[in-house]
């Protein structure tokens, strides 16, 4: 395939051509960073894995060479980290039995600079190359500029896709903002009880992050725990984990409708549900 920089790659775990591995993709997850797939196209990966019919490709957009680090990756360079962070995220698309794994290697700077089209040219080049039926990427009102940014070049490069080659779904998904706080109405719910072992070990695989100083395994589980049992308040819980997403199909089927103003709408019923609620019980 031919992407903008010569870093970037496509890793397929089972070895079958690049070109045939993308074909088969039905779910594709486009994310910031590596692990960032893992703890929030769940969905996707849980509802693919060891599918015949189904297939799950990962899209990682940055380099990851700014994580923080501690411990044994204390004193790994820029270099040495982004290496390591390719290895563990190929490891979690053996793991996770994904169709391919994309790594397009930009610096976080490139994608937040709206100017630069490269990662929205390397974005259309991986839709056209797998036609997803649903894509998974960072949910609008993540507090972490990069995630934002992707999700941004998403679904600019989405809206410039022909309506018959866009995908039905576009989801906006937990990371660094949980979702909990939109209304139960507005939630796209996903339950991710079935295979915790999987789960768990999908997330084990990126040490440089658990041992490097951020225990993103228990945090992302105990998320999921949490939205299971507090998502209802006066019934049992119904499953054992959930996750929450923000449904972004609007803005690919009307390219038109601003993506600022479609998310405030979604805070605006919450402030308004809140003041509901203090004005009913007051």
């Amino acid at each position: 395939m031919n992407f903008q920089l010569e870093a970037a790659q496509v890793f397929v775990p089972d070895g079958q051509p690049v070109e045939a591995a993308l074909a088969r993709t039905t779910h594709l997850g486009i994310s910031a960073h590596q692990d960032d797939l893992e703890i929030m196209a769940i969905d996707g990966i849980l509802k693919c894995f060891q599918q015949p019919d189904r297939w799950f490709t990962g899209v990682v957009v940055t380099n990851g060479s700014g994580s923080p680090r501690t411990g044994l990756y204390a004193n790994t360079t820029d270099e040495e980290m982004q290496a390591i962070r390719v290895r563990e995220q190929q490891k979690a698309a053996i793991v996770g039995d994904y169709a391919a794994q994309v790594l397009l290697g930009y610096p976080s700077s490139v994608v937040k600079d709206s100017a630069n089209k490269g990662p929205v040219q390397d974005l259309i080049t991986v839709l056209e190359a797998t036609r997803p039926e649903v894509v998974y990427t960072h949910n609008l009102a993540d507090k972490h500029a990069t995630h934002v940014a992707v999700a941004l070049r998403v679904i600019e490069a989405i809206r410039s896709l022909p309506a018959d080659a866009r995908p039905a779904r576009l989801y906006g998904c937990e990371v660094w903002r949980d979702l909990n706080w939109l209304l139960d109405s507005d939630k796209v719910i996903f339950d991710t009880s079935a295979m915790e072992n999987l789960q768990e070990a999908l997330l084990g695989v990126f040490d440089s992050q658990i041992s490097g100083g951020k225990r993103y395994d228990l945090a992302t589980m105990g998320r999921r725990r949490a939205n299971a049992t507090f998502f209802e308040s006066h019934g049992v819980d119904n499953a054992t984990g959930l996750a929450f997403g923000m449904d972004l199909t609007p803005l690919i089927t009307d390219p038109s409708m601003d993506v600022g103003a479609y998310v405030q709408t979604f805070i605006d019923r919450f402030a308004n549900d809140v003041q509901q609620l203090i004005a009913n019980v007051r």
